[in-house]
């Protein structure tokens, strides 16, 4: 079976709270629940931490034995060479999922350490970011 691994960044826990009207209303827990009965054949383990060092220790844990890896990093996707030498040092691929149209927000949003790093980067659909991300692992497998 296919393993997926979903890794969310600082604030992701407050999705359906935190600006509705830029991440929407709904939950990553209840989206989570969704995107999995859509992929039944799949193992999705889902890990979310506003702690950079935690995000880092868990893309080490996965990244030598998942399929895959989605990764919202969040804000760390502006800041963090950590996390980017992180997803470098890993063999499993990585893409990098954000919710919003990062370039259609403040100029440091331009910037991401990740994205030379990842598989590739899906930007600005809203949680389907995250199930297109889905679609890239399973179907360049």
């Amino acid at each position: 079976m296919t393993k997926i691994a979903i890794i969310n960044g600082p604030n992701l826990n407050l999705l359906g709270k935190r600006e509705p009207e830029v991440y929407g209303h709904q939950s990553f827990e209840d989206y989570l629940k969704v995107l999995a009965s859509k992929y039944s054949h799949i193992t999705f383990t889902y890990f979310q931490s506003n702690i950079e060092g935690e995000l880092i220790d868990k893309l080490q844990e996965l990244g030598f034995s998942y399929d895959g890896i989605i990764l919202n990093a969040g804000a760390y996707t502006h800041t963090s060479v950590g996390i980017s030498d992180a997803v470098k040092a890993i063999t499993t691929p990585v893409v990098e999922v954000h919710i919003s149209n990062t370039f259609s927000r403040e100029s440091f949003r331009h910037q991401s350490y990740i994205s030379p790093n990842a598989k590739g980067v899906i930007i600005g659909f809203g949680l389907l970011s995250y199930d297109l991300a889905v679609q890239s692992l399973i179907e360049g497998q």
